[in-house]
């Protein structure tokens, strides 16, 4: 009951800001008002995100494929720092991907790119194991990067707004995915339109299910994955996971791989096949 309760966070902390916004009698009534939604709000998503914490006796990394192919760079993952992004909505162990090389961030110009620009958008996104598909999301758009200064300010505040509505606004387009013993896999920041699979839909591993996309609370185009016990990203807690993939150096490892180091999933349907992206 009072996990519910705290997942509405977000519709306090906005009343909050819009009583501090619209108020012009200076410290008064509606003024302390706001202060206190937005004071209750901040309570209320730290219940939720310490609701969120795995528990200390967990359970063995889960193994399973990487989502991708070809050569990828780590980001945010638990390799180097957990929880990697927050426990908030299952995130403790997620990890982002990207496609290298990309453009460069500047500070001045240009202020965004089109997601086109770089080479993570577009690309295949893979079942990770058999499974059956539990919710999906296409409907938002991919929006151009934020690759300057200005656009990580832009970037700062979007996201804040994005954290007072739904999860959605935050994933972008996305897939939830059940595997079975109650592990359920979560893809987000998907190319909009990009969706191969519905809800209902039986997967295996390997299959394409969309594409990499810059939907959602995303700076440029990048696959985030997580696992998580539950379907509902709102009350689930953060699972490990370890995939099988090779280094730049050709070493083989079973784990996750540390922040901004590459890596190639180690696949057998994947073998043969070229990558443009490949280390010379």
């Amino acid at each position: 009951m009072l996990q519910t309760l705290w997942k509405r966070h977000g519709l306090v902390m906005a009343a909050g800001a819009v009583c501090v916004l619209v108020n012009g009698q200076g410290i008064g009534p509606l003024w302390l008002t706001g202060i206190a939604l937005l004071g209750v709000g901040m309570l209320m998503r730290r219940a939720m995100t310490r609701a969120q914490r795995p528990p200390r006796d967990e359970a063995p990394p889960v193994a399973l494929d990487a989502p991708v192919e070809g050569r990828w760079m780590a980001r945010n993952g638990p390799a180097t720092k957990v929880p990697s992004h927050t426990h908030n909505l299952a995130q403790t162990y997620a990890i982002d991907m990207a496609r290298r090389p990309a453009p460069e961030p500047v500070w001045l110009w240009p202020v965004a790119r089109r997601p086109e620009s770089y080479p993570s958008f577009g690309e295949p996104v893979l079942a990770p194991a058999d499974g059956r598909v539990v919710a999906a999301s296409d409907g938002q758009r991919d929006h151009l990067s934020r690759s300057s200064l200005a656009g990580l300010f832009y970037v700062l505040a979007e996201g804040f707004v994005r954290s007072l509505g739904l999860p959605r606004h935050l994933l972008g387009n996305h897939l939830v995915i059940d595997l079975g013993d109650g592990v359920h896999a979560v893809f987000a920041h998907l190319r909009r339109g990009s969706l191969k699979v519905a809800v209902g839909d039986r997967v295996t591993a390997g299959r394409p299910l969309a594409e990499c996309g810059n939907s959602g609370n995303s700076a440029e185009p990048h696959l985030h994955f997580q696992l998580m016990d539950g379907p509902d990203i709102t009350s689930a807690r953060g699972l490990r996971f370890a995939w099988h993939y090779r280094d730049d150096e050709g070493r083989e490892h079973r784990g996750v791989p540390e922040d901004n180091t590459h890596f190639t999933p180690v696949r057998a349907a994947a073998a043969d096949r070229t990558d443009p992206y490949a280390a010379p």
